[in-house]
């Protein structure tokens, strides 16, 4: 798994609802590829995103999903430092921002469905190799200040999800506006495994609701 095709529907869902522009980025993977590869791939994407001309570079967002949703944080991170492209939101799907989670003491790992304490290890291991983890991960970022606005998406049986929390917090905290969306008792990448459920559906259409709200748009011919 890890390829831009394996979201072909869920891009033309947001396509078709929204009537939006939509690139899935097909990112060197870790751990052939560690960090910045996937990354640098990422900013690649959006700036040609942002030049195409059926697209309004005033409204971009950025978004993803668990890994993904780790990736477009950092890319978040890189587009208020170089200043080139201004995302208007950052998706962030059940997102993957800290390398040092661990599952708690009374925590039961059979909960952890979808992604696990050593999934994780493996994951963050694979992609940082030896970079320094306070250049290369989100939630180890000193500053958050600056950022586009956000919309973080987690269950509460997700591996994720106190550090999803603690991220949305430091964002509030450094002034940048942050909608939490917590799912009770969803697992990790539930809206995947299920996804014609009524839990699913509502938690793709808050998504839209917050591209919509971040793009500034009412109607179907002022989407971008």
């Amino acid at each position: 798994m890890g390829s831009a095709r394996q979201d072909d529907e869920l891009c033309l869902r947001f396509a078709r609802t929204l009537g939006i522009v939509v690139a899935s980025v097909d990112y060197r993977l870790a751990p052939e590829h560690p960090y910045p590869a996937a990354l640098d791939d990422c900013w690649s994407a959006l700036t040609w995103l942002a030049s195409l001309p059926g697209v309004d570079a005033r409204r971009v967002a950025i978004g993803g999903a668990s890994a993904g949703g780790g990736l477009a944080a950092a890319l978040a991170v890189l587009a208020r430092d170089r200043g080139t492209v201004d995302p208007v939101l950052q998706l962030l799907v059940y997102p993957m921002l800290d390398d040092r989670t661990r599952a708690g003491p009374n925590s039961d790992h059979a909960h952890h469905l979808g992604w696990n304490e050593a999934s994780n290890r493996f994951g963050w291991e694979s992609y940082l190799a030896s970079t320094d983890p306070h250049v290369a991960v989100p939630a180890r970022r000193a500053s958050l200040d600056g950022l586009a606005p956000a919309w973080i998406g987690v269950g509460t049986l997700d591996l994720f999800h106190e550090e999803d929390l603690a991220y949305a917090q430091r964002l509030v905290t450094a002034g940048v506006a942050c909608n939490v969306e917590l799912v009770p008792g969803a697992f990790h990448g539930f809206d995947v495994a299920a996804p014609k459920a009524w839990v699913a559906r509502k938690f793709f259409d808050n998504q839209c609701a917050s591209l919509l709200t971040a793009f500034g748009a009412t109607g179907q011919d002022e989407r971008g």
